[in-house]
């Protein structure tokens, strides 16, 4: 063998590593952030959960949801932890839902993790809403559809200025789930019907006064609130409740501002008391109003069938529980997916 061919075989022997390497760091790399997607720390007297996937605005996947749930479930028990914090990643989402794509992907390739995800993710709902411990969700940023699972059901829900509200089910042929059949008919009046019909977007100050937020805090100060929160000594529900109240009295950003549906609501009242779609519409172009014209236009772009599962799904939990909601709601699921 000459000097030559010996080189070109060490080049080549060379290269075969370097790509080894290389995927062997990909694979690493993936398995990082596979493990990393959800943060789950213990910090002063809290147990803090970081939703952890800020490129994709924090969506949740199966793979997140078998991590919170045990370790909820631990901090419940652990008596020297006395409130659980949730949190989003970065500045522009809480959580943005569930991961479309994934279930997108799952719908023609493994419906038994379709199955999973969504009782795994309505167990968490469930474990949320019972939780024995004070559970606080700030929720700064989108927060949609599976991140509304994950916050409102908790004693404490922190608005922020960025704060995006949305069930936008409707538009993509499914309906407001996570619990949304037992919250959101319990919203002032007929609010909750016409959010999830129209998927209608509350910002802001909006968001805690149509109900979903408890409170509502200047972004700037969001840090200090979790600080303070966390240097709290074996605090009780009450105290946890003085220091939330406190950055709510101080803050003044749109406090003045009226609620953004303020002088639709009574006609909101009157057009979603219909107990069908066909006569919701007939309401809103009887009005004719510009305002009802444009829930209009935006009724006649959503799913009809999901607008007739909505509205159905949406009467029945008025008067069950949560656990039967999330019940009701996984068995829609499964008819809507398969």
């Amino acid at each position: 063998m000459g000097l030559q061919e010996l080189c070109r075989l060490m080049s080549r022997f060379n290269s075969y590593k370097r790509t080894n390497i290389i995927l062997q760091h990909l694979k690493m790399s993936n398995h990082t952030d596979a493990a990393a997607e959800v943060l789950l720390e213990r910090k002063g007297c809290a147990g803090v959960i970081t939703l952890n996937r800020p490129r994709f605005l924090n969506t949740l996947t199966l793979g997140m949801i078998r991590q919170i749930y045990p370790q909820l479930k631990k901090w419940e028990q652990d008596p020297e932890t006395f409130l659980i914090i949730i949190k989003g990643a970065g500045e522009k989402a809480f959580c943005a839902g569930g991961d479309i794509r994934a279930l997108s992907e799952a719908r023609n390739t493994n419906q038994k993790m379709l199955q999973d995800l969504f009782r795994e993710e309505y167990i968490l709902n469930n474990a949320i809403d019972s939780c024995q411990k004070p559970y606080i969700a700030l929720i700064h940023g989108i927060t949609m559809g599976g991140g509304v699972g994950v916050s409102v059901h908790g004693q404490f829900r922190v608005a922020t200025e960025k704060s995006v509200f949305a069930m936008p089910e409707t538009a993509i042929g499914l309906f407001p789930d996570v619990g949304g059949g037992y919250f959101l008919p319990r919203l002032q009046g007929k609010l909750g019907y016409f959010l999830a019909l129209t998927g209608f977007r509350l910002k802001g100050r909006d968001v805690y006064t149509a109900g979903i937020a408890t409170h509502f805090v200047d972004f700037e100060k969001l840090g200090m609130l979790e600080e303070d929160l966390l240097a709290l000594k074996s605090p009780s529900k009450e105290n946890i409740a003085d220091v939330l109240e406190a950055y709510h009295a101080k803050s003044k950003i749109d406090q003045d501002k009226p609620f953004i549906l303020e002088e639709h609501m009574d006609k909101i009242n009157s057009w979603f008391s219909a107990n069908t779609v066909e006569q919701i519409v007939d309401n809103l172009q009887q009005d004719g109003s510009s305002f009802a014209l444009e829930q209009l236009k935006v009724i006649n772009k959503m799913s009809p069938t999901s607008l007739k599962i909505t509205l159905r799904q949406l009467l029945e939990g008025s008067s069950k529980t949560l656990p039967e909601v999330l019940t009701m709601e996984y068995r829609l699921s499964q008819a809507c997916m398969f």
